[in-house]
């Protein structure tokens, strides 16, 4: 059996997010999510995540978003010690990758201390596949045995042959999930995919800090048509699941 997982990044960020991603799952064909631990809606989405234990709830690694959960940092953030915006890891950068090791295991026992066990690990604006970020990224998948998005180089992997990943990774819900055919050509060549998805509902706090807004709605409406649950189930030997089935 193929196996398709529909991840919602991005959890815990805020309540309305929270709620948008819970009722893609309860509602829709959402079968995944990451929690970004260090977001004021953190507790509010492992409160769901308890709630709902058939959705697979992993761990968002953030480091371009908000502060960090430990004081200290030299190089990961500015002068106001928020974390640095994207773009600064868009040209040259340097960073402490020690630091970065700290901030981010500190992130996954956030997770831990909240009562769930995480299903795998990812990041917020894919910033494990910046520079050398993703040897840190491994380092902890191994350290923590959790499967990992498969949004790096294949070489990277070579060093790391028991890490387990799915064996596609589509940015695009729109190309793939709006396209059955398309996904179906998709799985003629893999048997594991996961498409990464941003459900929500909008508040406050995700219309002032994120640059993507109004597409979460958008989002949510496909994941939740019904129309789309029964394309899924018409394509065979294709089944929902988390990253606990790979």
């Amino acid at each position: 059996m193929h196996k398709l997982i529909i991840n919602a990044d991005d959890f815990g960020y805020s309540r309305a997010v929270n709620y948008g991603i819970v009722d893609a799952h309860r509602l829709g064909v959402l079968t995944s999510t990451t929690m970004m631990t260090n977001m004021p809606g953190t507790n509010h989405a492992a409160q769901l995540a308890k709630e709902n234990p058939d959705l697979g709830v992993g761990v968002h690694l953030v480091l371009t978003c908000g502060r960090p959960l430990l004081d200290g940092h030299r190089t990961l953030v500015d002068v106001d010690g928020n974390f640095r915006k994207l773009a600064f890891y868009k040209g040259t950068f340097n960073i402490d990758l020690d630091e970065l090791y700290r901030e981010w295991k500190a992130q996954i026992e956030k997770f831990l201390s909240l009562g769930l066990e995480p299903t795998h690990l990812d990041s917020h604006h894919h910033i494990n596949s910046y520079g050398q970020n993703y040897t840190v990224f491994l380092e902890l998948a191994k350290e923590y045995n959790l499967p990992v998005r498969n949004n790096m180089d294949e070489a990277v992997f070579k060093d790391y042959p028991s890490i387990k990943t799915t064996d596609y990774f589509e940015k695009s819900i729109g190309l793939s999930l709006k396209d059955m055919d398309y996904l179906l050509e998709v799985f003629k060549k893999y048997h594991s995919i996961e498409i990464m998805t941003h459900p929500a509902y909008l508040d406050k706090l995700i219309m002032t800090n994120s640059s993507y807004t109004y597409p979460r709605l958008e989002e949510l409406e496909l994941l939740t048509d019904p129309r789309l649950k029964e394309s899924l189930e018409k394509l065979g030997d294709i089944e929902l699941a988390t990253f606990r089935d790979i």
